[in-house]
């Protein structure tokens, strides 16, 4: 055992899978850390305010025109944000449960980082696809799959607190994720019948539903599956108007009421991966991916074109980051009993006769 752990450690591999995972951590953590300042921008715009724009650094200050732009602009209000999550004092209330306390942080943070090494980004022009993690060929499902797992997070947070506002942000939690879930579900399967072909090995691919909009995006086809997926998003990651698990209305901060210092910086940051995640998940199945246009998947060759498709893929992501912030500071948050009514009488239903009606027509067309 100990000369396989001995080898293991020694070879060129296990340096290139830890330097990997490393990479997927950072740009994970900028992503989320800087969708943090575009919702607080957003919302000061919204709100007719400014937002960040006082936290500076002397190094910073002393580039020409980049520094005042850089903390004007907020660009440094992450990095001050997550220090100082980091070097606040780390309290262990005496009255939760330790080993649970400590696990539910974890638990929210895994999912989206498995799932992050696994979205493809792009197509280079050999025809490899731009991803994390290349050649694992895995279906949506298993994504669908790992994502959901951040509910544990959730349920975990609440019980192990050992108080009333988390646990019933916990039961919210799980009650709202088994009535969403089956309609995102549904809603998909649209989209496997369409990506299905005799030329198709792998109908459930993220990559296959890419190239199987070519000619037009799925959202123009199946708008009301779409409409669905969508809706879902904001129920899954716990996003206003559906953040019944936080509610700070009328359970002061829900699950993570009992958390603060990094502890908390972590369920924060895990909220706004599983956004990424989702919007990312949108676009793959919905808007073409890497594609620029409906009409115009590419715009030149070579490297130039695999460029203008992760341009095209991250203006995207940034539309549907903005859209999370938009529906936030702009909808009202829904009751209790109306987010269960919405899942369970209406999109469900929904869901379910969108899916039934493409039965019929793939049928009828042969």
């Amino acid at each position: 055992m100990e000369k396989i752990l001995t080898d293991l450690v020694l070879s060129p591999l296990w340096y290139f899978a830890v330097a990997r995972g490393l990479l997927v951590i950072v740009i994970l953590m900028s992503i989320s850390a800087y969708t943090v300042l575009l919702e607080r921008k957003a919302s000061a715009w919204i709100q007719g305010r400014i937002g960040p724009n006082r936290t500076n650094h002397p190094l910073i200050s002393w580039i020409p025109f980049v520094g005042t732009f850089l903390a004007k602009g907020g660009f440094i209000q992450p990095a001050a944000d997550g220090l100082k999550f980091l070097f606040k004092e780390d309290a262990l209330p005496g009255h939760v449960r330790k080993v649970y306390y400590v696990l539910a942080p974890i638990i929210a943070l895994a999912p989206a980082i498995v799932t992050m090494v696994m979205l493809p980004f792009g197509q280079l022009p050999g025809g490899q696809i731009i991803t994390l993690c290349p050649g694992a060929d895995v279906g949506v499902l298993f994504m669908f799959a790992i994502s959901s797992l951040g509910v544990y997070s959730i349920a975990l947070a609440g019980w192990s607190a050992n108080s009333k506002f988390p646990f019933l942000g916990a039961v919210r939690g799980a009650a709202q994720l088994i009535s969403y879930e089956l309609a995102m579900g549904l809603s998909v399967l649209t989209v496997f019948l369409a990506t299905a072909s005799p030329n198709e090995n792998n109908a459930l691919s993220l990559v296959s539903m890419v190239n199987a909009q070519t000619g037009a995006w799925n959202i123009l086809f199946h708008p009301v599956a779409a409409l669905v997926f969508l809706i879902c998003i904001f129920a899954e990651t716990n996003r206003h108007p559906f953040d019944m698990p936080e509610s700070e209305t009328d359970l002061v901060g829900g699950f993570h009421t009992e958390y603060g210092a990094f502890k908390f910086g972590i369920f924060f940051v895990a909220e706004y991966s599983h956004m990424i995640i989702g919007s990312s998940l949108f676009i793959l199945m919905f808007l073409g991916g890497w594609h620029i246009l409906p009409w115009m998947p590419t715009i030149g060759s070579g490297i130039i074109a695999t460029l203008l498709g992760l341009g095209a893929f991250f203006f995207k992501l940034c539309f549907f980051l903005f859209f999370f912030v938009w529906v936030r500071w702009t909808i009202p948050r829904f009751r209790y009993d109306q987010v269960m009514r919405i899942g369970w009488r209406v999109l469900l239903p929904i869901a379910v006769l969108n899916l039934l009606a493409y039965f019929i027509w793939y049928a009828l067309r042969g």
